[in-house]
C-alpha cells in the first residue's frame, strides 16, 4: 500500500445538485469539483466521503476521522473555512483549500485557522499530489513546533512549581535547597510521577491544610 492509499481523505464541497441544470456557473463549479475528486482518486488517495460545509460537519468529521480534509470552496471561501475550522478545532489535521476566489484577503485568515495549503485556480490533476505532499509536510512541521512549545511551557511551569515546593520544604522542614530537591526527586521516583507533579500535589496539600 502506498502512502497516498493509506491516507483517508474527506472532501468538503458545495451542494450544487439543485442548481446545476439551470445555472452555467454552477455547472462549471460542479465540473471543477468532479475533476478534483477524479484527480484524488487517480493519484491513489482513499476518498472516503464528500460532505457539505454545513452545521452537521463537525459530527460527520468526528465519525469519519479522516487523515486530511480537502476544501473545494466556491466563490465565498470564508464561509466554507469557518465550518471546517469549527469541525476540526479539537482534532487538528492537514487542511488543503482549493478555491476560485481571487480575493487574497482570505489567505491570511485561512493560514491562521490552520489551512496547510491555499490554492487559487490551480486544479490540474498533476499538481494534486505535490500540493498534498507539501501540505502534509507543513502540517507535521507545525505540529512539531507546537509540541516543542507546549513542552517548553510545561517545563517552565514545572520549574516554578518545584521552586515553590522547595521553598516550602526549606521553610517548614529546615532543609537546604539541595536536600529539598533530593526529597522531591525521591518521592517522584517512588510514586512513578514527574517531580513537577509531586511538587504540585505538595503545594495543593499545603493549601488545604493551611
Amino acid at each position: 500500500m502506498t502512502p497516498s492509499q493509506s491516507l483517508r481523505l474527506v472532501v468538503i464541497a458545495p451542494d450544487l445538485v439543485d442548481s446545476v441544470a439551470d445555472d452555467e456557473h454552477a455547472r462549471e463549479l460542479a465540473e471543477r469539483s468532479r475533476q478534483l475528486r477524479i484527480g484524488l482518486l487517480e493519484s491513489g488517495y482513499n476518498l472516503i466521503a464528500v460532505l457539505p460545509a454545513d452545521s452537521f460537519l463537525e459530527q460527520r468529521i468526528a465519525q469519519l476521522q479522516p487523515d486530511m480534509i480537502i476544501v473545494d470552496a466556491e466563490s465565498d471561501a470564508r464561509d466554507a473555512l469557518e465550518h471546517v475550522v469549527m469541525a476540526t478545532r479539537d482534532a487538528r489535521r492537514p487542511i488543503v483549500m482549493f478555491t476560485n476566489d481571487n480575493d487574497t484577503r482570505h489567505v491570511k485568515d485561512a493560514v491562521a485557522a490552520g489551512v496547510s495549503a491555499y490554492i487559487v485556480a490551480g486544479l490540474s490533476p498533476d499538481r494534486i499530489r505535490p500540493i498534498l505532499d507539501v501540505a502534509i509536510a507543513r502540517f507535521e512541521h507545525e505540529q512539531g513546533l507546537r509540541s516543542e512549545l507546549a513542552h517548553a511551557k510545561s517545563e517552565l511551569q514545572d520549574r516554578k512549581v518545584i521552586d515553590r515546593a522547595k521553598g516550602l520544604m526549606m521553610q517548614r522542614q529546615s532543609l537546604s535547597e539541595d536536600a529539598a530537591f533530593a526529597k522531591l526527586r525521591k518521592a517522584a521516583m517512588d510514586k512513578g510521577l514527574r517531580i513537577g507533579e509531586v511538587a504540585q500535589r505538595m503545594l495543593d496539600a499545603a493549601a488545604l491544610l493551611g
